[in-house]
């Protein structure tokens, strides 16, 4: 076999437990997932039955606590479960990062009568979640959220809008965050919703340039009736859950980015050994040599970074400047390399027959989504010379 051209990615990884993870993973994408990853995305299908296959085996709960049913695992392993799930489709690994995310508050911030009673099924009871911080005329300016909860004893009443929501309409419960007062971060808090609950309802799915696959979509709150039991955390702390659940989910899109970004590159290098042009392979031309050269140094310059990063969270060390870097980087270079990898493939790279053009429009959410690149750009600003005077 020869050494050139595609190959599997090597890891760093801590266990051996965590290896097996890795093959396990790669098992189940061969199997489960590749091989109808492109029809289903053109088709606009949304695999629900691979994401219950998921949960019960084990991979949307990986970073949780061993007792409600989690892997344990730390975040330098997740990560690179979830760059593998990307590479394969971009659909499933941003899934399953919304999804973790989407837990996030309830595991890291729940009492223990909330922990036994929902987690377990949220991890792995085929069970599946959604994120809701953005709202219609609230993006980057999270403070600024209008979506209410009013208190009427034991019982809150939520009213307004969410927009932008992975899984909109299709999840099974949703983390909500919504003013509970008039302080502009310390007036919010978060509540667990199921789905189903009256009042609550999904708009139609945005018609999006690249993610069929994944729906996204507004979420109505109409007096919508939550209990308090359902608050997660204390009342008005809900901003403090939001930007930790941020930073986690910033080293997800990282780690989607250099997946995605992986498979252009295992694309690019698949077609230019087979392209022949003037006689001879075009990887032979120094030129294309040179793109695919500066694509592979920035994936592994991304992947180290996203990896730093989750090292810092995993030993307990802050780690929301390099979150927003390897968000930064990862999401950009994946830009890069998409585009290039269409070029390289010339005329076939803007067709649907291979998969580049696809994963040229998938890249640019990434640079979107957890935040814009600009914003991450003023929470490293911010971390370097301290907050604006102005």
């Amino acid at each position: 076999m020869t050494d050139h051209g595609p190959q599997p990615v090597e890891r760093e990884l801590p266990t051996e437990e965590a290896r097996d993870l890795i093959s396990l993973v790669r098992e189940l994408i061969e199997r489960e997932i590749k091989p109808r990853a492109a029809e289903e995305e053109a088709a606009g299908h949304f695999p629900r039955e691979l994401f219950t296959l998921l949960s019960e085996s084990g991979l949307l709960g990986l970073v949780q606590p061993e007792e409600f049913g989690g892997g344990d695992q730390p975040y330098e392993v997740y990560l690179q479960v979830l760059e593998e799930l990307a590479a394969a489709r971009l659909t499933v690994g941003l899934g399953v990062s919304v999804h973790t995310l989407a837990c996030h508050a309830l595991a890291r911030y729940g009492s223990k009568e909330q922990l036994a009673e929902h987690l377990p099924a949220m991890l792995g009871g085929g069970l599946l979640g959604a994120y809701c911080l953005s709202e219609p005329s609230s993006g980057s300016d999270a403070a600024g959220l209008t979506t209410r909860a009013t208190r009427d004893g034991d019982t809150w009443t939520l009213q307004g809008t969410k927009a932008w929501i992975t899984h909109g309409g299709i999840a099974d419960f949703y983390t909500v965050l919504a003013r509970t007062g008039p302080e502009r971060t310390r007036g919010i808090s978060a509540f667990l919703v199921p789905a189903g609950t009256p009042g609550l309802s999904a708009a139609a799915p945005e018609h999006k340039m690249g993610m069929a696959g994944s729906p996204t979509a507004q979420i109505h709150l109409d007096g919508v009736r939550v209990p308090d039991a359902r608050r997660i955390g204390e009342e008005g702390q809900g901003f403090a859950i939001a930007l930790s659940a941020l930073d986690a989910g910033r080293l997800g899109i990282a780690a989607c980015a250099v997946g995605v970004a992986q498979a252009a590159l295992d694309e690019a290098l698949a077609y230019t050994a087979q392209r022949r042009q003037f006689g001879r392979p075009i990887a032979d031309f120094q030129g294309l040599r040179f793109m695919l050269a500066d694509m592979a140094t920035q994936i592994e310059a991304g992947r180290a970074l996203y990896l730093s990063a989750a090292r810092l969270r995993d030993t307990g060390r802050p780690f929301s400047k390099q979150a927003a870097m390897a968000k930064l980087f990862c999401t950009d270079a994946a830009m890069r390399i998409t585009t290039d990898a269409v070029q390289l493939l010339g005329g076939y790279g803007y067709t649907v027959d291979f998969p580049v053009e696809r994963y040229m429009r998938e890249a640019k959410v990434l640079q979107i989504v957890e935040g814009t690149n600009q914003i991450q750009r003023v929470v490293i600003a911010r971390a370097l010379a301290g907050p604006e005077t102005g």
